[in-house]
């Protein structure tokens, strides 16, 4: 069927709208949640946090491909730059694509990233870097701060059916 690459920066509210996008999409439905991917790795070695996130990011597109091409519509729900969009295309090959940008301003990733009861994070410095790999690119971002996480999965749903986030 497809792949959905459902992104954004840390904060943006990814995983609270892939929660209520799961409700609206069609069954057979397949949810790669990508921060499970990080329990995958046991020992880093003389690996940093940046060196694995590549792999992780490549396993979980190369993971969705034998349940796209089965039938199922993959959701998955993770921050991958839109410069990954490359690298996608090639794992996927034939399996079309959708890649769903979600970009609040930068200050309410900040203040939705320090405020999470699991993980909270609250180094500014770092989210502030790597909100910018979300800036640049093709991609078309929903740049809302203020939205429900269901009213924002019913426009990305809406977008899906219309073609408006394939990946060509």
């Amino acid at each position: 069927m497809s792949v959905i690459f459902q992104s954004g920066p840390i904060g943006a509210g990814k995983t609270a709208v892939a929660q209520e996008l799961l409700r609206l999409l069609p069954a057979p439905l397949s949810y790669i949640e990508g921060d499970t991917f990080w329990s995958f790795i046991r020992k880093e070695g003389e690996r940093e946090l940046r060196d694995n996130f590549p792999v992780l990011v490549r396993s979980m597109t190369a993971a969705a491909v034998p349940l796209a091409r089965s039938g199922f519509q993959v959701l998955i729900d993770f921050s991958i730059p839109p410069a990954f969009i490359d690298t996608a295309r090639k794992i996927l090959k034939e399996v079309p694509f959708d890649f769903v940008l979600l970009r609040p301003s930068l200050q309410a990733c900040m203040e939705r990233a320090s405020s999470r009861e699991k993980g909270a994070i609250t180094d500014y410095a770092r989210l502030k870097n790597l909100y910018t790999y979300f800036e640049n690119g093709n991609i078309e971002p929903i740049c809302d701060d203020k939205a429900d996480p269901a009213s924002l999965a019913q426009r990305i749903a809406e977008g899906l059916n219309q073609g408006r986030f394939r990946v060509v």
